[in-house]
């Protein structure tokens, strides 16, 4: 048997960390865990605010209910990945209304995974390259 010596053993334990670390970040980040993509929702709404900013852009969107103002927050993909997909920072402006196509959060919190937005043109943009959908 070949013994290992502690040098050896920090130098292969060094990669092996960097690795699970590395992994365990990028799952953290990427998680939609928090959001039920089994029951699509489906909000309509006047865009408040958009904040276009990595690594998540996000759609800030008053919704009336019953007569009651509710603002949705829509988690959306990284600014890079949105132009890819045909948005530009001037997609969606302040008081645009907009339908939006998502997966809701779990927690019943007025909050939303994006999947597609629909722009009062009737122009559909999805939110991610899988095309939209949930």
């Amino acid at each position: 048997m070949t013994a290992v010596t502690p040098t050896v053993r920090r130098s292969l334990l060094a990669p092996v960390l960097v690795g699970l670390l590395t992994t365990a970040n990028a799952a953290a980040h990427h998680s939609v865990l928090a959001y039920d993509g089994a029951t699509p929702t489906t909000v309509t709404g006047t865009v408040a605010k958009v904040l276009w900013k990595n690594p998540h852009a996000y759609i800030y969107l008053d919704v009336a209910v019953d007569g009651t103002r509710a603002r949705w927050i829509i988690e959306n993909e990284g600014p890079v990945a949105l132009e890819r997909l045909g948005w530009t920072k001037e997609t969606l402006m302040p008081g645009d209304i907009v339908t939006i196509t998502g997966a809701r959060a779990r927690d019943g919190a007025t909050r939303m995974r994006c999947a597609s937005v629909t722009l009062a043109s009737g122009r559909r943009l999805p939110c991610f390259a899988a095309g939209g959908a949930i």
